[in-house]
C-alpha cells in the first residue's frame, strides 16, 4: 500500500496538473470505487460537475482536492493499487478505470484506476480544512500541528511495541510497514522495544529517523515494488534501490555486514539487522 511519500508525489502532481481547473462531467465506471459516497454514484458525478479544484492537500496516506463552492472535498485514497493518473482525453480506456473526471479547458483527464478496488473516492465535508471520515487521523509528522513532544508523551503511554506503535494512525499517521522499518534501523531499534522503555531523547531520534527516510523517498518519486505504484504520468519511484532493510532478507547490512534477518508481523512482515537493532530481552 501507498505510504505518505508515494501519496505525497502524487498529491504534488495534482496541485501542478488539477488545481484551478473547472470539471466539465464526472464518469463512474465502477460503483465500487464510491462505495463509501452514500447517495451514490449519480449523485457524486453531479455534484461534481461546474466545481473547480482549488487545492490538492494530504495527510498520511489520504490526499483530497478542496472544491470551489462549499467546504468541501474529493477524498482519494489509493488502497493496494489505487491510481490517479492525467491522461490525455481521446486515449485509449485503461482495463481497470474506476472514476473519470473530464474539465472544461479540454486538458487531460484525470483518472482514478484501480486494479483490485481496494482504494475509493468521495464526496465529502471539510472539517477545520480535513475532510470529516479522517479528522479523527493524527497529523502526520511533515504537518505543523505534529506535536512532538505531545507525540512522545502518547508513545510512552501506550505501552506496546515501538513498530506497532509508529503503524498507529491515532498516534502518527502515514507511516506504513516499509518506513517503520528503515527507520528502526537509522535509529538503531529494534521493532518490539516496548514503547515505555523509550527516552525522549531516543524517540527524538527515531522522529528524526522517520522524516530522514520519507525525505530520502520523497527525492527519489516513492517506493516502486511493482507497477502498481506510479505517480500521475504514469512514473515509478526508485526508492526501492536505496532500501537498508526492507526486503533485504539475508543480505548484508550496510553499516555492520550482519545479514538481514526477517520475521513474522501482524501477519506481514519485518525486517531489521540482528546486531545494529538487539532484540530486547
Amino acid at each position: 500500500m501507498p505510504e505518505l511519500p508515494e501519496v505525497e508525489v502524487v498529491r504534488r502532481g495534482l496541485a501542478q496538473w488539477v488545481a484551478g481547473r473547472e470539471i466539465a462531467s464526472a464518469e463512474v465506471l465502477h460503483p465500487r470505487a464510491v462505495r463509501r459516497h452514500v447517495p451514490g454514484a449519480e449523485e457524486f458525478a453531479a455534484r461534481l460537475k461546474g466545481r473547480v479544484v482549488v487545492s490538492a492537500e494530504r495527510r498520511g496516506k489520504y490526499l483530497w482536492l478542496p472544491l470551489s463552492g462549499a467546504e468541501e472535498a474529493l477524498l482519494a485514497h489509493l488502497g493496494m493499487s489505487g491510481q490517479l493518473l492525467l491522461v490525455e482525453p481521446g486515449a485509449p480506456l485503461e482495463r481497470h478505470l474506476r472514476v473519470r473526471l473530464s474539465f472544461t479547458d479540454g486538458g487531460p483527464d484525470l483518472r482514478f484506476v484501480d486494479q483490485r478496488t481496494f482504494g475509493h473516492v468521495m464526496l465529502t465535508s471539510l472539517v477545520g480544512g480535513v475532510p470529516e471520515p479522517i479528522a479523527h487521523i493524527a497529523p502526520d509528522p511533515f504537518e505543523e500541528s505534529f506535536d512532538d513532544a505531545r507525540f512522545a508523551a502518547a508513545l510512552r503511554r501506550k505501552r506496546t511495541e515501538v513498530k506497532r506503535a509508529l503503524l498507529d494512525q491515532s498516534l502518527i499517521s502515514g507511516v506504513g510497514n516499509i518506513y517503520a522499518d528503515e527507520a528502526l534501523w537509522l535509529a538503531r531499534l529494534h521493532w518490539a522495544r516496548p514503547t515505555q522503555t523509550l527516552t525522549r531523547p531516543k524517540i527524538a531520534e527515531l522522529l528524526d529517523a522517520v522524516r530522514e527516510v520519507m525525505i530520502a523517498a520523497l527525492h527519489q518519486g516513492g517506493t516502486s515494488f511493482d507497477s502498481l505504484y506510479v505517480n500521475v504520468n504514469g512514473e515509478s519511484g526508485y526508492f526501492d534501490r536505496s532500501l537498508e532493510v526492507y526486503g533485504r532478507r539475508d543480505q548484508p547490512c550496510s553499516r555492520c555486514g550482519t545479514p538481514i534477518m526477517r520475521e513474522a508481523f501482524m501477519n506481514r512482515s519485518s525486517y531489521s539487522c540482528p546486531r545494529c537493532q538487539r532484540r530486547p530481552r
